[in-house]
């Protein structure tokens, strides 16, 4: 092998370790902050994917999720919390609350409606 080729593989591996970190590393946690009311609230920016991503809350108090849908993209029409029997419509340019409060701890997946773009909630026990 040459130089050339060697450096197309060493790019090549640089590449696959990138993708691998970028879509399956570890995500930064966001805990929800404590409204006076004892609500646990979040806002979370759906454009291309969510932000943030993995959401802290606490088993037993009520949660209030704000998603704002920047964008038009068909995949991100739904938001599915299906470990909590929640699907909602997401209106482009417009702030969608959804309420509920978590009964089991542990950690939940959320989706788009068509499987596509991912959360995480992690619930922690009282």
């Amino acid at each position: 092998m040459d130089m050339t080729e060697i450096a197309v593989v060493i790019g090549g591996i640089a590449a696959i370790g990138f993708v691998l970190w970028y879509f399956f590393g570890e995500r930064e946690a966001t805990a929800a902050s404590v409204t006076e009311s004892g609500v646990q609230e979040i806002k979370v920016t759906v454009k291309g994917g969510y932000s943030p991503d993995v959401i802290v809350v606490k088993e037993g108090a009520p949660v209030r999720l704000d998603f704002y849908r920047d964008e038009t993209a068909s995949c991100s029409e739904q938001i599915v919390f299906g470990d909590f029997g929640i699907a909602r419509d997401l209106p482009a340019f417009k702030i969608t609350p959804i309420e509920f409060t978590p009964d089991k701890a542990g950690e939940f997946t959320f989706t788009c409606g068509m499987n596509m773009m991912r959360g995480k909630l992690i619930v922690e026990p009282r």
